[in-house]
């Protein structure tokens, strides 16, 4: 193969990149603007916190609850080797807080709401519902967008903290139950090695998650191409871009708030 053109098809492909990556951050500072204009729509609000907090609840409890077990039984099994088996509640608080709770339930609800928000917005595109919605001078943006990423800032976060203490409440089970150890000691590793600062890291990660989930939703919802082929596309897209920025942006974050 030429050279020259190897070399073509690699600009083509970065130029491609960064101008898809130009429209995210576009879309991304729209959407956040019109959050804190008017006008509002406070019904859309509500049903979007009802299927991004609640219904997720579920699934975010039962793989972190899973998670929480198996992460308590791992730490068991590497540190009998070393003779350090009393690391457990402080490694299974630790892990669930700083990483595994917020990746974990950002991946989850990035599998069930992304795609969801995209088939929803795509489906509405392909039946000109949004053009609808133009003709009745009714900002998409606003109507679709806003009430979805704001309902997600704020819910996700939630659904992390409780994913946290089901997935802390899973380890304690498995510790308790299985391993031999003691309920009160336990717990009290548990709270002395936990800082504000990793609640913290925990709630900011929840958020930024949030925000990147129900954004990509509707970015690539309200991209998709005509027909039904152009929903599963744009559903599909979705999902994959907010798993590649949820793990990327967590791992921005965990440099801002631990050191590398």
């Amino acid at each position: 193969m030429n050279p020259l053109s190897m070399l073509g098809g690699l600009g083509r492909t970065a130029l491609s990149l960064l101008a898809n990556f130009g429209k995210v951050a576009l879309f991304f500072v729209d959407a956040i603007s019109h959050i804190f204009r008017p006008p509002y729509y406070p019904r859309e609000f509500a049903v979007a916190l009802m299927n991004i907090g609640w219904m997720s609840l579920p699934v975010v409890g039962l793989t972190a609850i899973f998670t929480g077990g198996a992460l308590a039984l791992q730490i068991y099994a590497g540190g009998a080797r070393f003779n350090a088996e009393a690391v457990v509640p402080q490694i299974v608080a630790i892990g669930m807080v700083r990483e595994l709770g917020p990746v974990l339930g950002g991946l989850m609800i990035a599998a069930r709401v992304t795609s969801s928000i995209a088939a929803e917005i795509a489906t509405m595109k392909v039946t000109e519902q949004i053009d609808a919605l133009v003709t009745l001078s009714t900002h998409p943006m606003k109507y679709l967008t806003a009430p979805r990423v704001l309902a997600a800032v704020i819910t996700v976060p939630i659904l992390v903290a409780v994913g946290d203490v089901i997935g802390i409440a899973g380890g304690y089970i498995v510790a308790t139950q299985s391993l031999g150890f003691n309920a009160a000691a336990y717990l009290q590793n548990t709270m002395n090695f936990l800082e504000f600062h990793d609640i913290v890291s925990s709630l900011t990660k929840g958020a930024a998650f949030g925000l990147i989930t129900a954004t990509m939703g509707c970015y690539y919802g309200m991209n998709s191409g005509r027909g039904a082929q152009g929903v599963g596309a744009a559903t599909k897209s979705s999902v994959e871009a907010a798993a590649i920025m949820i793990l990327a942006a967590n791992f921005v974050l965990t440099g801002v708030f631990f050191s590398i």
